[in-house]
């Protein structure tokens, strides 16, 4: 049964795109990163929370603060990227419920106990840095996702706040010259899914 998405969609979101090392030094609009999120937000959550914040380094300064931060591996592409995001969880989402999850009066108290409000905030940001990342492709971009970074580091340079939670650091730009890998195996259907 073929899908309802144009196979060129499926290509660009899913078959022929890859996690990108290089990009070329096309910069990356703020319009287009805003397109980008007036898409995605709308990827479904747990009760319509939407724990996910973005910080957008773009500065030099900025880049100096966030590379010595990453695995070393990852330190010459993110400096080299047109752009990088910083995709983190809100631990304090629950303040948003009231407006974004209006049908259910009490949902803030909910996630009063802050254990709970942070393992909620993470599973629901990393279904976001999905959707972020699929609409960085749909917006013809490649999207380089790390996760070799140190996190409390990061914390520390951008969220010192200590609500937040750094999840992944992402690479955004027009692909460059030897930007991937080959396409790497995936699990077969069989594999994956049973029927019970």
């Amino acid at each position: 049964m073929p899908l309802a998405l144009d196979p060129a969609a499926q290509d660009l979101l899913f078959r022929e795109a890859r996690t990108a090392n290089a990009f070329t030094d096309e910069p990356v609009p703020e319009d287009l990163i805003e397109a980008v999120y007036d898409l995605v937000k709308y990827g479904p959550t747990s009760m319509n929370q939407q724990p996910l914040r973005i910080v957008l380094v773009r500065s030099v300064e900025a880049r100096t603060r966030l590379v010595p931060h990453l695995s070393e591996g990852n330190r010459k592409k993110t400096a080299g990227a047109p752009l990088v995001a910083i995709l983190a969880a809100d631990n304090e989402f629950h303040e948003e419920l009231p407006s974004q999850f209006p049908h259910l009066p009490g949902a803030r108290n909910l996630f009063a106990e802050r254990a709970i409000r942070e393992e909620s905030a993470r599973l629901n940001a990393l279904l976001q840095v999905g959707y972020f990342i699929i609409g960085v492709r749909a917006a013809g971009l490649a999207a380089g996702p790390m996760t070799g970074f140190d996190a409390g580091g990061v914390e520390k340079e951008f969220f010192a706040d200590g609500d937040h939670s750094v999840l992944v650091v992402v690479n955004i730009g027009k692909p460059g010259e030897n930007a991937w890998f080959a396409r790497s195996p995936r699990l077969a259907y069989d594999q994956v899914v049973s029927t019970v």
